[in-house]
């Protein structure tokens, strides 16, 4: 079973399209790297795959069901987690803040709970900070706590919005090679901006300018990056920088 099946998807939002005829097959352990153009429509077929953006036309399944009603099976990293570093607020409440959907806002958290959270803190190596504020962890080790918080509820798909974003380069690496051990156990899918990094740590990668250009490997050709962004790309640099040309276009 695939753990995402997506068939002739196209979204409108406000009378405009977004994702237009989009097709898509994600196996239950594949690492899948979603490049594209700010305004491609990236952060909206994750939403569409969690079932909080509903198809104009086409269909998604997840794991073979409707995807709110696969929702539990979903752990998802959104591109900005806001919050107030000044808040007094522990890792390990934090972690637990996924268990939410279980538990329910008003109830006490159960000692297995307690016990799901740490795993998720050791599993992304940050256990032994798990009654540190928040607001005092480096960015690097707060976006492996809101890893934990994704994964907390033992998800068997994990989709990331940007997850390096805010994280130092030099924990970059150690970033993505959790990520690859997470792999091990979920099927991943991952926004990016950073097509060196994402080429160089996932299996596969797939380019969404309102239409999605995948071959089912991680090799993209020239072409399908020019009908994507509309231009011959030699790399993309960093979110919200302007690619690099190979020469003058209109």
């Amino acid at each position: 079973m695939s753990a995402v099946s997506i068939e002739g998807l196209t979204v409108r939002l406000d009378g405009r399209v977004v994702l237009e005829d989009v097709w898509l097959e994600v196996g239950e352990r594949d690492f899948l790297g979603l490049i594209g153009p700010n305004g491609g429509g990236k952060s909206t077929l994750l939403k569409a795959i969690l079932g909080l953006v509903r198809p104009t036309s086409g269909r998604i399944m997840v794991f073979g069901m409707d995807p709110v009603a696969a929702r539990p099976l979903v752990g998802y990293l959104p591109q900005h987690s806001i919050f107030d570093q000044r808040f007094p607020v522990r890792v390990l409440d934090v972690v637990l803040m996924g268990r939410y959907p279980r538990v329910g806002i008003l109830r006490r958290y159960r000692t297995e709970d307690i016990e799901a959270a740490r795993r998720s803190l050791d599993a992304v190596g940050m256990l032994e900070l798990a009654d540190r504020e928040i607001g005092a962890l480096s960015g690097g080790e707060q976006q492996r706590v809101f890893v934990a918080r994704a994964i907390v509820s033992d998800p068997k798909l994990l989709l990331l919005d940007e997850p390096t974003a805010g994280v130092d380069v030099a924990q970059q690496g150690e970033f993505y090679d959790l990520l690859k051990h997470l792999n091990s156990r979920m099927a991943i899918i991952m926004v990016s901006h950073d097509l060196s990094a994402i080429s160089a740590h996932v299996e596969k990668v797939a380019c969404l300018n309102q239409r999605l250009y995948y071959h089912g490997s991680k090799e993209l050709t020239e072409e399908d990056l020019v009908q994507a962004y509309g231009c011959p790309i030699v790399d993309i640099i960093a979110h919200g920088i302007p690619h690099r040309v190979l020469r003058e276009h209109r």
